[in-house]
């Protein structure tokens, strides 16, 4: 689980046996006892030789044992294995830190006072609908192909067995990492205040939520405590963990903008992909086909105990993996992001339930808050230093682009990559990858009058350019509260009855 006796192979120093020099005067008797005395230390030499070579083997089969069994996944780093294509598998990509241009670490002389998380749901197996079409393909592949040849060998025995929705074993242990990370990083406040924590009603996210704290309670040495909130998701309740309830959002002219800028862009990246596999295999796979080809890397990936790499993984190269994570970037900006012209205002609820707790006020918010929920001290507290919230991908874009946190991205193309370095910091694989967690921490450093506020996206600190930042990322809080005038003017709300 959190901590792990790893083996080490120990570096044996040589123990040489020196036989004893035979002087030429030596008497018989003399040579006789000079002999024994020499068999005897070769005996022991010998004995010596073999313990040496039977503890550097027993230390050679614990090590790989342990390299073995060795996660990919970690506390700190998140997922490290080949990150040159792991990194890149957009939402589908396993929590990795993300690098920050501004020191993570509280500045100096401040203390946090309040931490707040926003978490998505930890690695599962596929949707239902598409691990059924993931299994078609397979299923083709396996009876059209007329060779298996090299790095496709393996697809011709390939047994498909994913399941659907829920977490796998490498995603729950995603979750009690994402646990101790928090831990590590607010314990002060952790052994002090207990966190309230509120989950959407799927399963897999209340799961999330409770090996999440699983991992903190591993850290306290403690029994884990349980969910305080489950809000059900669906059209029949407001709930600021999961989008439902904007019928023009759902449904209207803007529901389709990131297929179809998906739609774009693979009809430039993915013909040549597609000409190479069914060259190679002597299929006749269709685009939606290779992109779900791509698909079974993360998610077979997923399906190992320990996250070890599919070998789908192996099938393509750096740069269509590159391409891939673009792909799933127009995905997310374009249909849930800042590109979507409702998305931001799906996240309004949450903000302005976060600014509740930011000031300890009641929620003042007329979108998608449950009302009866956020006016009751027992489901909502404002009293509280430690909250956990647990959602989805899709919910969680919407609340980073109703902070404005990627206000100074510009319309994705559609038609040409474009880095991270050029998206101001926006990428699926760097905003809402499984087990992502958004930190909203209060600082009260030495000799300011003023709390001070910073975001950090998975370890990636946010400048915060829109309430005058300092160099840590921190503004005040009052100047964060005013930067917040959308989500507090409740966006663009009515026109999801329009």
């Amino acid at each position: 689980m959190m901590t792990r006796a790893w083996h080490r192979l120990r570096g044996n120093r040589s123990h040489e046996y020196a036989p004893l020099p035979l002087s030429e005067k030596e008497s018989y008797p003399e040579l006789k006892q000079r002999c024994q005395e020499r068999s005897r230390f070769t005996i022991l030499g010998l004995v010596l030789c073999i313990a040496g070579c039977l503890f550097a083997l027993y230390g050679l089969i614990s090590s790989l044992a342990a390299s073995t069994n060795r996660s990919c996944d970690t506390i700190n780093e998140g997922f490290r294995c080949s990150p040159k294509t792991t990194h890149f598998w957009g939402q589908y990509s396993l929590w990795y830190s993300v690098p920050s241009e501004i020191k993570v670490e509280p500045p100096k002389g401040c203390d946090v006072t309040f931490a707040n998380v926003l978490s998505r749901h930890g690695g599962r197996d596929p949707t239902a609908g598409k691990s059924l079409a993931y299994a078609l393909l397979i299923a083709e592949i396996q009876n059209t192909s007329t060779a298996f040849p090299d790095e496709f060998a393996f697809l011709k025995d390939y047994e498909y067995t994913l399941g659907a929705d829920e977490l796998t074993d490498a995603g729950r242990q995603e979750m009690v990492n994402s646990g101790a990370h928090f831990f590590r990083r607010y314990h002060k406040l952790v052994k002090k205040h207990t966190p309230f924590v509120r989950a959407g009603g799927q399963h897999r996210v209340v799961e999330s939520a409770e090996e999440w704290l699983g991992g903190i309670a591993q850290s306290l040495d403690a029994k884990p405590k349980k969910v305080d909130v489950i809000i059900p998701e669906g059209t029949e309740w407001n709930n600021t963990l999961s989008h439902d309830v904007c019928p023009a959002f759902e449904g209207g002219p803007n529901h389709g903008l990131g297929d179809r800028a998906q739609q774009v862009w693979a009809s430039k990246f993915v013909p040549p992909i597609q000409e190479r596999v069914n060259t190679r295999l002597g299929t006749n796979l269709s685009a939606t086909f290779i992109v779900y080809l791509m698909d079974m890397c993360p998610f077979d990936t997923l399906a190992h105990p320990t996250a070890k790499v599919s070998k789908f993984c192996h099938l393509f190269t750096e740069k269509e993996w590159h391409q891939y994570d673009y792909f799933q970037t127009l995905g997310k900006y374009y249909g849930y992001g800042v590109g979507n012209p409702l998305g931001a205002t799906q996240g309004v609820g949450y903000v302005n339930e976060l600014l509740a707790r930011l000031q300890n006020k009641p929620v003042d918010d007329n979108t998608n808050t449950n009302r009866t929920l956020d006016s009751d001290p027992a489901t909502f507290p404002l009293d509280r230093k430690v909250y956990a919230d647990f959602s989805h991908d899709n919910d969680i874009s919407g609340v980073l682009a109703a902070l404005g946190l990627y206000n100074q991205t510009k319309p994705l193309s559609n038609t040409t990559i474009q880095s991270t370095k050029e998206t101001y910091g926006y990428s699926a694989a760097w905003t809402v990858p499984f087990a992502s967690r958004m930190y909203v921490e209060k600082l009260q450093c030495s000799g300011a009058k003023e709390e001070f506020v910073r975001i950090i996206v998975n370890d990636r600190v946010q400048p915060l350019e829109f309430c005058d930042a300092d160099r840590h990322g921190s503004c005040t809080l009052s100047k964060f509260v005013e930067s917040q005038s959308f989500a507090r003017s409740g966006g663009l709300w009515t026109q999801c009855y329009e």
